[in-house]
């Protein structure tokens, strides 16, 4: 199942694929559909390989014209194919399964109406898992899609949905059709797509810039459509067509747009081609945070791009996935900050990209941004923050260090000479070397084949008068990882203005390289009251402040004007706490001393996040529940101060109610919930209903039957997640038991369920709870890798790890794992490792705050 790198390459060599014509039977019943593939294909005659397929049966396997002994030919998996001519034509008839687990072709039931809802997801090798194919990015061909379903179903695939054909009635009596789309371009297989259900629409258009029609639909399941809202999404995606067929210089290469939102999903979004599948939590039934809308912004921006980097063009293997995943996250980013409302959207990208891949990086298994990649299982672990957010960071230090003019001349190149076809990384720097004069070689090799981050700090000497005499800028490395590197920078002077904010008034833009820089342009004007470096983000490097700047900042960072650079200081802050250079009590104080000011939404949500992992890991437990209790009642005053009706005021309560530990908190949150309590502008909606719930689940307070209660009145999908959470979060020893049983040792819960129960059963006041997990865990993990899919083993071996019991004990047992289980499986090891060094750097972060 796990194929390699030598082997694609193998069979890239000796194959040549024309065509798929996949005939598919959604209408056998809920467990399996039926599946024939049709393959025409060229090879090295005399030649023999193989073709992918997961399956449940391989009913009959011809090549050219000769039948093969399905028993002999077919272990589940591959399809072996001997003897091969010049010119072959494959048909494989198989039984394939429904999954449940987000992965090949998922099958989910609304319990609103009981309707049945299919998609498929591929990335990275699941179309293996819906029809026979040769599962790999550089073996492109044209697929043809024929669908039968039931009569009242859409079904959406790549190519436009063609008026359906009746087929009779299938086997419950229900009226059948058939759907015989035409064939795509030359793609590769893990964009094609299919979505089959009684998926509601809204449709529009809009006119390419080579003047076609390009026909677009949202669709989401009946169930959630009254809460679609598809003009901001089409006002979103014509944005975002002017703005990349203008920078990319190429037409939308496809033939329509469809972006649908399917339940139980995996990802945030996949860029099938013609026809993207997002999230369903990006439909918002309940008040959203404006992150939350943003975030759908930038992913809708990021799917988008991914139809000419990606799908237009793409890499030959999955080395060059950073290459794919960064391109997207940086053009999306781009493109919402010049060409929509998210004006503020780099600053959204330094708070949460950047703060990613800076924790990334300093992980065990960090690794290039250009990654070896031998096989599948190590692509799947690749998903990462060095793969996206690094990765975009780094394009956008190579965009300031060639200009941005210069960069999308090379990138227009780029697609000219490459559309349709498989690329790798020196095909893109080769075109950006023309379009810039500059030599890439040297800059590549530092930033693309080395891993780890560095920190710069100034260094200023002053006169007596507070005039710099000189002024350097120091850069670092860790010893694991000495590459000092290349950075395009500008530094911000930060005074008083007239008013008493904090206001940049010098800018200096510059190259920064080695380990010292001297930036004799800043030598005679006054020091001032804040030193940014890095100010714009430009560069991909951790800051630190020197004494003056830190005690500005420290003390007035809620005067700083712009929301960026407030963001890169309380950035630095976090960095020290992180590593244990500054005691983490003091991050918390700093956070609850200004987040009242934030106005980015975004940068809130991020540094709640911040503040509850602070509390969780880096506080001393000496102080870990008098501070918890603390940080409720000051995140209270936060919401009763809030504006009414602000995006603030919603996320303090969510976060008051995520801290409540208190008899007297716990009060509030009950009255809140029963609407004893109001706060002018809140609305208790649904999903803050479950939240405030939750609360006083976790608490002790409610239990069973109030979740029950309230499941009666939100009978939908979200709301048994929500209850299988709060079942989970209840603080007793059986509780626990019975969740760790549903997810470790019967393991057969859907994806998105599955989730929500490990959610909950981290949810908890007293850590002594999880300790009996602790040696179950290490138990089972290998297991439960060996035997389940990978989105599934990664969510419990992630997920179930016991990062709370932050003690040298459970460093041990992992340690004991580790050598137990060996070079064997390389990725469970990674997940393993990075799971150990949060242990490892929380207890210095405690050792500190102590």
């Amino acid at each position: 199942m796990n194929l390699t790198r030598d082997e694609a390459r193998e069979r890239a060599a000796l194959l040549e694929v024309q065509s798929y014509d996949v005939t598919l039977d959604l209408t056998r019943g809920d467990k399996v559909f039926g599946s024939t593939t049709v393959v025409r294909f060229s090879a090295s005659a005399g030649v023999s390989s193989f073709i992918d397929a997961v399956t449940e049966t391989v009913r009959k396997v011809t090549l050219n014209g000769v039948e093969l002994d399905p028993a002999e030919v077919s272990d589940g998996v591959r399809i072996q194919l001997p003897r091969l001519a010049a010119s072959n034509v494959l048909v494989v008839e198989a039984d394939a399964l429904y999954m449940n687990t987000g992965e090949g072709l998922h099958r989910f039931v609304d319990p609103v109406d009981n309707e049945v809802y299919l998609y498929s997801q591929f990335e990275v090798p699941d179309s293996r898992r819906m029809f026979a194919v040769f599962e790999q990015p550089d073996l492109k061909a044209t697929f043809r899609f024929n669908v039968t379903a039931p009569s009242h179903w859409d079904v959406i695939s790549n190519s436009p949905t063609p008026e359906p054909v009746p087929a009779g009635s299938a086997e419950d009596g229900g009226a059948r059709s058939t759907w015989s789309f035409e064939p795509t371009p030359r793609i590769s297989s893990y964009i094609t797509a299919l979505v089959a259900g009684p998926y509601q629409s809204v449709r529009s258009e809009l006119t390419s810039s080579d003047g076609r029609t390009i026909p677009l639909g949202v669709f989401a399941r009946k169930s959630l459509m009254q809460y679609m809202d598809a003009e901001n999404i089409f006002e979103l995606t014509r944005q975002g067509f002017e703005f990349f067929e203008k920078q990319f210089g190429t037409a939308y290469p496809f033939a329509k747009y469809d972006q649908l939102f399917v339940p139980e999903f995996n990802a945030g979004a996949m860029e099938n081609a013609g026809a993207v599948t997002f999230l369903e939590n990006y439909v918002f039934r309940s008040r959203p945070t404006e992150a939350m809308v943003e975030r759908r912004a930038i992913t809708i921006l990021h799917e988008l791009a991914h139809m000419w980097f990606g799908d237009l063009v793409t890499m030959r293997w999955w080395n060059d996935l950073w290459l794919n995943e960064s391109f997207a996250e940086f053009m999306s980013t781009l493109c919402a900050a010049e060409a929509t409302e998210w004006k503020q959207a780099w600053t959204t990208f330094a708070s949460m990209e950047k703060s990613w891949a800076y924790r990334q990086d300093q992980l065990p298994s960090t690794h290039p941004i250009v990654a070896e990649i031998p096989d599948l299982e190590a692509v799947q672990v690749n998903f990462d923050g060095i793969t996206y957010a690094k990765g975009a960071s780094v394009l956008r230090q190579l965009v300031a260090w060639v200009g941005q003019e210069e960069f999308m001349a090379g990138v227009r190149e780029y697609f000219g000479k490459h559309a349709w076809g498989n690329t790798e990384l020196e095909d893109l720097l080769a075109e950006l070397e023309v379009s810039s004069g500059r030599d890439l070689k040297d800059w590549a090799a530092k930033w693309l084949e080395t891993a780890g981050v560095n920190t710069l700090k100034p260094e200023i000497q002053t006169d007596d008068g507070g005039t710099i005499t000189s002024f350097a800028i120091l850069q670092s490395a860790v010893p694991d990882f000495p590459t000092i590197r290349p950075h395009r920078l500008a530094v911000g002077f930060y005074n008083s203005d007239a008013e008493g904010k904090l206001v940049r008034t010098h800018r200096e833009e510059l190259d920064v390289d080695g380990e010292r820089t001297e930036v004799p342009a800043l030598a005679g004007l006054r020091q001032p009251e804040l030193v940014l470096l890095n100010d714009d983000d430009l560069a991909y490097a951790k800051i630190r402040l020197d004494e003056r700047s830190l005690a500005t900042s420290t003390a007035r960072l809620k005067d700083i004007s712009q929301s960026l650079p407030r963001t890169l200081v309380m950035a630095s802050a976090w960095d020290a706490t992180r590593d244990g250079e500054a005691p983490a009590r003091e991050y918390v104080e700093l956070v609850l001393n200004n987040i009242a000011y934030e106005t980015d939404s975004s940068v809130v949500l991020v540094l709640l996040r911040q503040l509850a992992t602070t509390l969780a890991f880096y506080v001393s437990p000496d102080y870990r529940d008098e501070l918890t209790e603390r940080t409720a009642q000051r995140l209270w005053d936060l919401s009763e101060g809030a504006d009414a009706g602000s995006d603030n005021q919603l996320q303090f309560v969510k976060a008051f109610a995520t801290h409540a530990r208190s008899e007297r908190h716990l009060q509030t949150v009950a009255s809140l919930l029963s609407g004893e309590r109001t706060l002018e502008g809140l609305t208790v909606d649904a999903d803050l209903r479950w939240e405030l719930l939750t609360s006083l689940v976790a608490g002790g307070e409610f239990g069973q039957p109030e979740i029950d209660a309230e499941l009666e009145r939100d009978k939908t999908a979200t709301g048994a997640r929500a209850a299988a959470l709060a079942k989970a979060a209840i603080p007793t020893a059986s509780a626990k038991a019975e969740a760790w049983n549903a997810v470790v040792v019967e393991g057969d819960l859907p994806n998105a369920t599955q989730q929500s129960i490990i959610a909950g059963f981290n949810r908890l006041h007293d850590r002594k709870l999880l300790e009996p997990y602790a040696a179950a865990y290490f138990a089972s993990i290998q297991d439960v890798w060996n035997t389940r899919t990978h989105e599934i083993a990664q969510q419990i071996v992630v997920g179930l790890y016991p990062s709370l019991l932050t003690t040298e004990d459970t460093v041990a047992r992992t340690d004991e794992f580790l050598d137990r289980v060996g070079p064997d499986s390389p990725a469970l090891r990674r997940l393993v490792l990075e799971n150990r060094d949060g242990i490892e750097r929380a207890l210095r972060a405690q050792a500190a705050d102590r």
